[in-house]
């Protein structure tokens, strides 16, 4: 007997019969619901199980052989472990199919999840294999890639000196000079294949004449080794443009995006207009707004700085060692006056700061003068 209703089975109930004689499958479905009819009252009638869909069709395999009859018996159901356990139970109080002695017996209880789980299991292991086969790349496909990231890595050894220098150093237009081999490797590694290297503090006959054949960039180090060797390429080398790296930190230690933010705040090298060890012939002074002039007398001495407005309008006064912390902080400055030394720190932060004129005490020998501001002493605005 079977039912149009289709159920969700949580359990399989499975057992085994015998029957002496040969009969047919109506006749074991006819013992089945026939022998079970009453026993627990309607809450376990097979039939009204059925109907309400709490099991499902009930499956019997025969076969007959010698005047005997064995087969099995399959009810898959959704009620809970005690109501299975009873309806399997009450199979087993079977004694007749037909008019022939039988007699059935309970193999065992499967649940239906478990088999569900496992499967699931089991497919989700194949689509994971299928899935990581098809994402791993062919073997052509990583030797490609490594090669490319080793070509990237090469370095050469270039002239008679045998510097550390990109691929690209010979080719191209511009060079990027650094301090050592893995500022070169480094800045490979960034995409840039025209970089070479001073390595040691006297600079190689190589860099001084490619600086005058191609553009040259100094991008150095920022620290104090990083401003002895500016000073000596400033004095021997034709350099272009300077870029440091931030304070403290070296190029070879760099990301991509701190090595192209250096390289894009890089400044321009001119002449300065007057070292600090320079003896002037004379005295040499440069026209500027009489605010300037009168405050380099009043702070001489104080160790002590005045920053006016695009209008000479004064901003604020302070003490030189907050200097630094201010114009971070400080939006519209044209004009910087303070009792000390223009240092490069200072020149960097002017440039990023659009500040036009920086008058001070004395001018550090290592700084360059960018374009865009002008570099003036208190000698060259007194009169």
């Amino acid at each position: 007997m079977g039912t149009s209703q289709s159920i969700t089975a949580k359990y399989l109930v499975r057992a085994k019969f015998e029957v002496e004689g040969v009969v047919e499958k109506s006749d074991a479905i006819g013992a089945v619901f026939g022998q079970t009819e009453g026993l627990f009252g309607p809450e376990l009638d097979l039939r009204e199980l059925q109907k309400s869909g709490r099991i499902g069709r009930i499956e019997i395999q025969l076969e007959s052989k010698k005047d005997k009859t064995a087969g099995t018996l399959n009810i898959p159901t959704s009620m809970d472990k005690v109501s299975t356990v009873i309806l399997a139970a009450s199979l087993e109080s079977i004694d007749r199919v037909g008019p022939c002695a039988a007699k059935i017996t309970l193999e065992k209880i499967e649940d239906v999840r478990n088999a569900r789980r496992t499967a699931i299991i089991k497919r989700a292991k194949e689509i994971l294999l299928k899935w990581t086969i098809e994402a791993l790349p062919s073997t052509e496909e990583v030797f490609r890639e490594v090669s490319e990231t080793l070509r990237l890595a090469r370095v050469e050894a270039y002239g008679p000196e045998k510097l550390t220098a990109g691929p690209d150093i010979e080719s191209s237009k511009e060079i990027v000079i650094v301090e050592g081999r893995a500022d070169v490797i480094n800045l490979l590694r960034c995409g840039i294949q025209n970089a070479i290297a001073v390595e040691g503090a006297k600079i190689p006959k190589t860099i001084i004449k490619l600086s005058k054949e191609k553009e040259a960039t100094a991008f150095l180090d920022g620290d104090r080794g990083g401003d002895l060797i500016l000073k000596e390429l400033i004095q021997v080398a034709n350099i272009k443009h300077v870029a440091r790296a931030p304070s403290g930190k070296e190029v070879e230690d760099l990301t991509a995006k701190q090595v192209a933010s250096a390289l894009k705040r890089k400044i321009t090298v001119t002449k300065p207009k007057m070292r600090a060890h320079a003896k002037p012939r004379g005295r040499q002074k440069t026209l500027v707004p009489k605010q300037i002039a009168e405050v380099t007398k009043e702070i001489d001495g104080t160790l002590e700085a005045v920053l006016f407005d695009a209008k000479m309008k004064k901003i604020d006064r302070l003490p030189v060692s907050k200097l630094a912390d201010k114009l971070k902080k400080t939006k519209n400055v044209d004009t910087v006056v303070f009792d000390g030394v223009i240092t490069q720190r200072l020149v960097d932060m002017a440039t990023e700061k659009n500040i036009k004129y920086i008058v001070a005490a004395r001018l550090s020998d290592t700084i360059q003068q960018p374009l865009g501001i002008h570099l003036l002493t208190f000698t060259q605005v007194r009169n």
